[in-house]
C-alpha cells in the first residue's frame, strides 16, 4: 500500500506552481486529490489528467462563499468523504511598501477577499467534513502561507498583512478544534511561473538567504508532505525560506 492511501485531498489554487507540485506529490503517495483553480481552467484539468492517482478537477473562486460549498460537494460527491484541505490558493501584485496611495483599495480589498476571507470561509466550511475523517492521522488543514506574515516584508503590506492572518488563523483553529490539525506552511520567495519576472527579488534572496536561492515548489511540497506525515504537530509555522528569517 501507498503511505496516502485512502486519504482524500483538496489542493486549492493548484493548476500550478507551489499548489501543482503539492498535487503531484500527495498523488503520487497515494492521495486521492482535487486540483482547484479559478480560472485556469485548461491548465487545472491538464494538472487533474496528469496525477497517477484518482483525481478530479473542479473550479472554483474561493473568494466566493457558493464557489467554496460547489467544491466541497463536488469532492463528496466523487470521493466520498475529506480528510485533507491544503489552502494554497492566494493572490498578490507588486506595491512598494513606501507608496501608500499604490496601495489601492481595490488591490487591498482583493488581496484580503481571497487570502484571508476566501481561506476562512472554505475552512469553516470544510471542518465538519475534517472531524468525520477516517483516514490515519485524522483530518487536516495545511495553510500556505508566507514568511510574510512573520517579518515586515513581502510584496505588498496588504499580502504581509494578510499572511499575518492566516498564521494566527491557523493557531487558533489548532488550538480550538482539535483533533483536526491545522498548521501552515510558511515560504520566502518561491520560483513559480507568478514572480518569473521578480528578477530584482529573486536577486535579493541570493545574496541575503544562507543558501543562496529562492525557493521551489518542490520545496514548499515537500514541507506540506512533512507536516501531513507527522501526526502529533498541530499549531506550527513551518518556515521554509533558506535560513533567511533566522539567519539573516
Amino acid at each position: 500500500m501507498n503511505e496516502l492511501d485512502g486519504v482524500v485531498a483538496i489542493v486549492t489554487g493548484s493548476s500550478s506552481g507551489i499548489g501543482e507540485r503539492t498535487a503531484q506529490r500527495l498523488s503520487e503517495l497515494g492521495a486521492s486529490v482535487v486540483v482547484n483553480s479559478s480560472s485556469s481552467v485548461d491548465a487545472g484539468e491538464a494538472v487533474a489528467a496528469s496525477l497517477p492517482g484518482p483525481s478530479a478537477y473542479v473550479q472554483a473562486d474561493i473568494a466566493d462563499a457558493d464557489q467554496c460549498r460547489h467544491l466541497l460537494d463536488a469532492t463528496i460527491e466523487r470521493f466520498g468523504h475529506l480528510d485533507l484541505l491544503v489552502n494554497n490558493a492566494g493572490w498578490t501584485t507588486l506595491v512598494d511598501h513606501r507608496d501608500l496611495d499604490a496601495l489601492t483599495e481595490e488591490i487591498f480589498r482583493k488581496t484580503f477577499e481571497v487570502n484571508v476571507f476566501g481561506t476562512w470561509s472554505l475552512t469553516k466550511m470544510a471542518m465538519p467534513l475534517l472531524r468525520e475523517s477516517q483516514a490515519a492521522g485524522g483530518g487536516h488543514v495545511v495553510n500556505v502561507t508566507s514568511i510574510a506574515g512573520v517579518r515586515p516584508v513581502g510584496s505588498s503590506i496588504a499580502y504581509s498583512m494578510s499572511k499575518a492572518a492566516l498564521n494566527q488563523m491557523t493557531r487558533l483553529l489548532a488550538k480550538s478544534h482539535g483533533p483536526v490539525r491545522v498548521n501552515a506552511v510558511a515560504p520566502g520567495l518561491v520560483a513559480t511561473p507568478w514572480t518569473s519576472d521578480w528578477d530584482a527579488q529573486h536577486e535579493g534572496v541570493k545574496k541575503m538567504a544562507p543558501l543562496k536561492r529562492s525557493a521551489t515548489p518542490d520545496d514548499c511540497a515537500e514541507a506540506v508532505l512533512a507536516l501531513v506525515r507527522n501526526h502529533y504537530v498541530t499549531g506550527e509555522i513551518f518556515v521554509v525560506d533558506g535560513g533567511l528569517t533566522q539567519l539573516s
